[in-house]
């Protein structure tokens, strides 16, 4: 028998085009049976943010990074061209044309595909973010659990 080969991916980037790319890497991974964990922090926890307002309780410094960052994976911005937040729209309309699946689909797939799927305590920490604030059916925990799952990848990737 055969060992399940592994991939993980850090999630660092807040840019819609780049957590698309690395949700496309992971549902393949997944498609090709490999264990998937994508470990999102900083910016990458955005992908994880509820589309909707979620009443909590937060500090001001709290509430100012909560206003500064999109709420849901379908606001983020691109990395290049995003032209005071017009891109995202010209881009999401090309997807549209071509069928590609835009990434609040991406995300559910992965999920559906038993993709692990992290948030990362610390920064949820640093940026006050609670977990009512984030999708449901995600795990969380710190680098050391990450590194438990990179140390056995034979796929590690940083976006």
């Amino acid at each position: 028998m055969t060992e399940k080969k592994r991939t993980t991916i850090i999630l660092f980037s807040g840019d819609y085009d780049k957590a698309m790319a690395a949700y496309i890497i992971a549902n393949g991974a997944a498609a090709y049976d490999h264990e998937v964990t994508i470990f999102h922090t900083f910016w990458g926890l955005n992908a994880l943010r509820k589309d909707e307002h979620v009443p909590t309780k937060k500090g001001f410094m709290e509430k100012m990074f909560a206003k500064m960052m999109p709420r849901g994976a379908d606001r983020m911005g691109l990395s290049n061209m995003n032209f005071a937040g017009f891109g995202p729209k010209l881009i999401k309309d090309v997807m549209k044309k071509h069928q590609a699946v835009p990434l609040p689909e991406l995300i559910n797939m992965a999920q559906e595909q038993d993709v692990k799927l992290v948030a990362c305590t610390m920064t949820m920490d640093l940026l006050g973010l609670q977990q009512e604030e984030l999708l449901d059916d995600i795990e969380y925990a710190g680098v050391a659990a990450y590194l438990a799952d990179a140390e056995e990848g034979n796929v590690n990737l940083f976006v």
